[in-house]
């Protein structure tokens, strides 16, 4: 089993630290693991995306051109990232703020609601995990304790309170997942 996965959106929307959590929860699940930050010069508002790629073999490059799996914040990511999805491949997305909905019909497109929700119920700062509920839903990357580990191996040991709240947002992107039908 090998998972590529991209996940781009705007800076302070958590992108990087999604990915880090990901990666760091599949290396304590015994799993090779590839993480490979990009983001502009912007603290908060330019582009980011990570890179992630999670597998039982050896990992022979952490460059990729198309990804098993997108999970997309913005319409500029949207537009960049919708195309390097490959056939039969995943498709993740906030339909916040997005004004061109995905046209592919050759791949598995969901929605994920997380920043309405985040908002709705006051845990904003977790929006990215209210997402990442939404790809191990559909694909079970990690377990539950492992998520924890890598909770615990990637946030400051301040925020370890925090864990709880983190797995909670987690099930409720499981629980906000919908498909979403190209016309």
């Amino acid at each position: 089993m090998t998972e590529e996965i991209i996940i781009a959106g705007f800076g302070g929307q958590g992108v990087l630290s999604m990915g880090k959590i990901l990666a760091y929860s599949g290396v304590m699940q015994n799993k090779e693991v590839s993480w490979m930050p990009s983001y502009g010069p912007e603290m908060r508002g330019g582009t980011s995306n990570v890179t992630v790629i999670i597998s039982d073999e050896r990992i022979s490059s952490p460059c990729l051109n198309q990804f098993d799996t997108a999970i997309i914040l913005n319409q500029q990511s949207m537009d960049k990232f919708e195309k390097s999805v490959k056939p039969g491949g995943l498709l993740i997305y906030d339909p916040n703020g997005i004004t061109s909905h995905p046209t592919r019909k050759d791949i598995n497109i969901y929605q994920v609601a997380g920043t309405d929700k985040a908002s709705e119920i006051g845990i904003s700062k977790l929006f990215n995990m209210i997402m990442l509920g939404g790809l191990l839903k559909l694909k079970p990357l990690v377990t539950e304790e492992f998520l924890k580990k890598g909770l615990e191996k990637s946030l400051p040991t301040r925020h370890h309170g925090l864990i709880p709240e983190n797995i909670k947002a987690v099930e409720i992107g499981k629980q906000l997942l919908n498909p979403y039908h190209v016309l």
